[in-house]
């Protein structure tokens, strides 16, 4: 059976609701995705929520609901976010789902099986915010435990652990043995680093029901249940074996995550793989932070973004180009209203929008919206942008990605200019030339339309539209200059970003 592609994004804690950080990891896993189908490789995008553990248990206690019914409620808010964002999803994982339990119940009895947890007592700190246990190594200079622990709470319970540290030297090997297993390389460099220079604990595996009891029981101890982590992991693998597809979905490809979850992704989580006898990942990628105006983003502060609302007023396509456009994969990046607003104006409404629409307009004007003969005049500045496109799709350089299409649209509009045929509709004798013209600017619409496809997926079929073709998924690698006909009647081009005031 034919390996798919299988990316996923991390699943989101249900302690809250969706903000820019989740909107845009979605998105660029969303626009990885798309670029798969359209080089010609079948893929498979998952995301979801992870619902279990004790933030999740206090959240639901604070708002007066059982924990089932908050995730409930919540998860629906979370799954009309995805479907707003536009995203090409397979599926939709909540952990506390019974084919998620059933995998998670599965892998846990068969590394038990194998000796890889014993019990012990533990003594220490623990922060409930974190969901973590803490040493003395976590205090700060002057003594005491960092916010971001919340309050820390000193404990003394047993538990199951995980043989963690055995895996370690495994570990280092293989990450440099393959260095794109981490990426960027500065994330790639961390882990090495953290991994070279401490030794990996032992990991705490259960939590006990009688202080946490909304979380999947351990198949071999019923007094326990699962370490939120360990459970939350597991959904990469779940739902390929849930809905049957293991075999060709399994390893997964990518996994898009955030900087601060690094070491759950790339350390933890390859060693549970390995521990089990299963294939591992072959990529964790790992995106940055958003700010908004330079400052953290804060509720009390009032310096948010709201996706949404963002989607609501400027539409899907535009959010989708900013996120894409501003961010590269890998630093952190800052949000202003004024840079969205100066974006979508000069790329958006002025740049592509105005190129389709004139471009569509003179042949409409002209030529009575009929494609004149082929000409190749623009083939080789089209092909040599459409092949640095391919080459930036196959190494995620999502935003160099639609620099190298903008880059192709200012020598369009730069060729109307050049060319100017709304003079040479004048003269007669200038009929030939100027038909030339037109077929160079509709065929590069359209190939436009085809290189849009995994960034903005609306606009791509609204250009198709307008150049009454199918909607259908092309390959952009295969899609090369002259494919549009001679005769091909087209639509009357309508606006694709209306100008906005600001």
């Amino acid at each position: 059976m034919n390996k798919q592609f299988y990316i996923t994004t991390a699943i989101d804690y249900v302690n809250g609701q969706p903000h820019l950080g989740h909107a845009y990891e979605k998105i660029i896993t969303d626009v990885i995705a798309r670029s798969q189908c359209c080089l010609g490789s079948e893929s498979f995008y998952l995301t979801g929520l992870d619902e279990h553990g004790q933030k999740v248990q206090q959240a639901a206690e604070d708002n007066g609901q059982n924990a089932q019914d908050y995730c409930n409620n919540l998860a629906e808010d979370w799954q009309a976010f995805a479907t707003k964002l536009g995203l090409s999803n397979g599926d939709f994982v909540r952990t506390t789902e019974e084919r998620h339990k059933t995998v998670v119940a599965e892998i846990l009895q068969g590394l038990y099986d194998k000796g890889e947890f014993y019990q012990k007592e533990y003594v220490g700190f623990y922060s409930a915010k974190q969901e973590s246990f803490l040493t003395e190594k976590d205090r700060n200079d002057n003594g005491e435990f960092d916010p971001i622990y919340g309050e820390v709470q000193e404990l003394r319970e047993n538990n199951y652990y995980f043989k963690l540290g055995q895996y370690q030297q495994w570990l280092i090997e293989h990450i440099e043995a393959n260095p794109n297993f981490v990426a960027p390389d500065n994330r790639r460099n961390e882990v090495l680093g953290f991994l070279k220079n401490e030794n990996l604990e032992d990991l705490c595996i259960s939590r006990p029901k009688e202080r946490l009891s909304w979380g999947i029981p351990l198949p071999f101890d019923s007094d326990y249940v699962t370490y939120v982590w360990f459970d939350a992991l597991t959904n990469y693998l779940s739902i390929p074996r849930a809905i049957g597809r293991e075999s060709e979905l399994w390893p997964a490809d990518i996994h898009v995550i955030g900087k601060d979850i690094l070491k759950f992704h790339a350390v933890y989580w390859p060693i549970m793989l390995r521990a089990a006898n299963l294939e591992i990942p072959k990529q964790i990628l790992v995106h940055g932070w958003w700010q908004k105006d330079n400052q953290k983003m804060s509720k009390s502060t009032g310096n948010v973004v709201d996706p949404v609302a963002v989607i609501d007023e400027w539409g899907l396509d535009a959010f989708r180009y900013y996120v894409v456009r501003e961010l590269d994969i890998g630093p952190d990046g800052n949000w202003t209203d004024e840079g969205f607003a100066a974006r979508y104006g000069a790329e958006l409404a002025n740049g592509l929008g105005n190129l389709i629409n004139r471009s569509l307009s003179m042949l409409g004007r002209y030529r009575d919206g009929v494609v004149p003969e082929a000409h190749d005049e623009l083939a080789h500045d089209a092909t040599e942008a459409r092949d640095k496109l391919v080459e930036q799709l196959r190494a995620n350089e999502l935003q160099a990605g639609l620099m190298t299409i903008w880059s192709y649209i200012a020598r369009l509009n730069q060729y109307v200019d050049e060319t100017a045929p709304f003079k040479m509709a004048k003269d007669p004798n200038q009929a030939k030339r100027l038909g030339e013209v037109l077929y160079n600017l509709t065929e590069s619409c359209r190939l436009l339309a085809v290189w849009l496809q995994p960034y903005l997926p609306t606009t791509s079929h609204r250009i198709m539209e307008q150049l009454n073709l199918p909607k259908d998924i092309i390959n952009i690698a295969q899609s090369g200059w002259g494919e549009l006909t001679a005769g091909q009647k087209v639509n009357k081009p309508e606006a694709l970003f209306p100008r906005r005031d600001k």
